[in-house]
C-alpha cells in the first residue's frame, strides 16, 4: 500500500469514528451525533407540523425546506456508512461488511428514512404510497439509544427476555384466534351481519383480550355473554404476561450490575505515558514489532487530536502519545522511593553520580532537572535544585516519601 492508500484509509477510518458514537474526549464524532440527533428531531417536528392546516398554510416552504435539508442529511449519511462500513463493522472482506450494514435493521431503517422522499421523482403515480413510509424515519429514534447507557438498559432487557416475550405473544394469538371461532360458533345465528365468519370475531377477541373494549361488537346470547365474560377476565392474566417478563428483566439486570459493582474482584492495572521522538527506535514501527514483555499492552495512541485504540498494523508515528498498560503486581509489599531535592549547600551538588558516597542498597532512578526529566548514568553531574528519585532503605533527610 503506497502513501496515497493509506492516507486515503486513514480518511476512510477516521469518517468512520466520527459517524459512529462517539467518545467523550473525540469532539467531533460528539459533535456529530449531537448534530444528527437535531437533524432528526427537526425532520419530525416539521413533519407533525405540516399536518396541521394552519401551519401548511403559513410556514408550508419552510417546513418543506425544513424536511428537504434533513432528508439530504440522511442520504449522505446513508452513503457515509457505507463508504467506511469496513471500518465500522470491523470486517475483513469490505463487500461483506456493507452487505451487513445494509441488510441490517439499523441499514434498512437508514435507507427507508430518505428513499420514499426521492422515489415520486421518479415514480410520480406512487407519490400517495411512497409518502406511507416516510413514517419509518420515527425509528431512527432508536439510534439515539446507542448514545446514553441508561437507555441501552431497554434493550438489553428486550434481548434477554426474547424468547419469553415471543412465547408470550404466541400464546396471546392463539387465544385471539380460538375465542373468534368460539364466538362465531355462539353469536352467528343471532348476528348474522356481525359475526359473518370464523375471521369476523378477530376484532372482537382483539379488543377483549387486550382490555381495549370498543363496544362496537359484542355478544347478545346469553352463552356468547358469558363466554365474554370468561375472556375479558383472561385478556387481564394474558396483558400482565409481558409486562411481568419485562418488569422481572429488569429486576435481573440491576440486580446483575449492583451484584458486579459489589462482588467483582479488582485489579490495578498501572497505565504509562510517554511521548515518541524522531530519535526513537518505536517510531515507524507497528504495533505487533514493539515485542513488549509479557502482560503489557499498548492501551491508546494519542496523535494530535486525535484518539487512536491500535491493533497490531497501527503505525507509530514520531510525536505520538503512547499510553502503555500493565498489569499490578499481586503481592502486599509496597516499594517505597523517596525524592531528595539538593539545595545550595548540599554536599553533592557538583558531583557525578560515580562520584556519589552511597550504599549498594541505594539506588537513583530518576532526575527531575526544571521540566527535563532525566535517566541518570554514572558520568551524570547532579546540580543544585536537582529533584532525584531514589530507593534507599537509609534514612534520608528532607526526603519526601513516594509510595509504590
Amino acid at each position: 500500500m503506497n502513501k496515497a492508500e493509506e492516507n486515503w484509509a486513514e480518511r476512510r477510518r477516521r469518517i468512520s469514528e466520527i459517524i459512529e458514537v462517539g467518545s467523550a474526549g473525540d469532539r467531533i464524532s460528539r459533535g456529530y451525533d449531537i448534530f444528527s440527533t437535531l437533524m432528526l428531531l427537526i425532520n419530525l417536528t416539521a413533519t407533525v407540523l405540516y399536518t396541521f392546516d394552519y401551519m401548511e398554510e403559513h410556514f408550508s416552504k419552510l417546513l418543506l425546506a425544513a424536511e428537504a435539508v434533513t432528508v439530504a442529511f440522511f442520504a449522505v449519511d446513508y452513503a457515509l456508512r457505507i463508504w467506511t462500513a469496513n471500518y465500522s463493522k470491523r470486517a475483513r472482506v469490505e463487500k461483506n461488511a456493507v452487505l451487513g450494514y445494509v441488510f441490517s435493521f439499523t441499514g434498512i431503517i437508514d435507507l427507508l428514512s430518505f428513499l420514499p422522499y426521492y422515489l415520486p421523482f421518479f415514480f410520480p403515480s406512487g407519490a400517495t404510497f411512497f409518502r406511507m413510509f416516510r413514517v419509518i424515519r420515527i425509528f431512527r429514534l432508536f439510534q439515539i439509544n446507542a448514545y446514553y447507557d441508561s437507555l441501552n438498559v431497554i434493550t438489553q432487557v428486550i434481548s434477554s427476555k426474547k424468547q419469553q416475550l415471543m412465547s408470550s405473544v404466541f400464546i396471546i394469538f392463539v387465544l385471539m384466534f380460538a375465542s373468534s371461532l368460539c364466538m362465531y360458533s355462539l353469536e352467528h345465528e343471532a348476528q348474522p351481519d356481525v359475526f359473518k365468519n370464523a375471521f369476523s370475531g378477530i376484532w372482537w377477541s382483539v379488543s377483549t383480550l387486550l382490555t381495549v373494549g370498543y363496544g362496537d361488537i359484542y355478544p347478545v346470547t346469553t352463552l356468547g355473554q358469558i363466554f365474554g365474560i370468561l375472556i375479558s377476565f383472561l385478556g387481564v392474566g394474558i396483558v400482565a404476561i409481558p409486562t411481568g417478563i419485562i418488569s422481572a428483566g429488569f429486576v435481573e439486570q440491576y440486580s446483575r450490575i449492583k451484584r458486579l459493582s459489589e462482588y467483582a474482584s479488582e485489579d490495578d492495572i498501572q497505565f504509562i505515558k510517554l511521548k515518541l521522538e524522531s530519535e526513537d527506535k518505536w517510531a515507524g514501527k507497528t504495533v505487533m514489532d514493539l515485542q513488549l514483555p509479557h502482560g503489557v499492552l499498548v492501551a491508546m495512541i494519542r496523535r494530535g487530536k486525535e484518539n487512536i485504540v491500535p491493533r497490531g498494523d497501527t503505525l507509530l508515528s514520531a510525536g505520538d502519545t503512547v499510553i502503555l498498560a500493565a498489569e499490578a503486581v499481586k503481592d502486599d509489599k509496597h516499594i517505597e522511593l523517596k525524592e531528595v531535592e539538593l539545595l545550595r549547600h548540599n554536599p553533592w551538588n557538583g558531583l557525578s553520580i560515580r562520584e556519589l558516597d552511597i550504599s549498594r542498597q541505594t539506588v537513583i532512578l530518576m532526575v527531575k532537572r526544571g521540566n527535563q526529566t532525566i535517566i541518570p548514568k554514572g558520568r551524570l553531574r547532579l546540580m543544585e535544585g536537582d529533584k532525584l528519585i531514589m530507593y534507599t532503605q537509609e534514612r534520608v533527610p528532607h526526603a519526601e516519601i513516594i509510595e509504590i
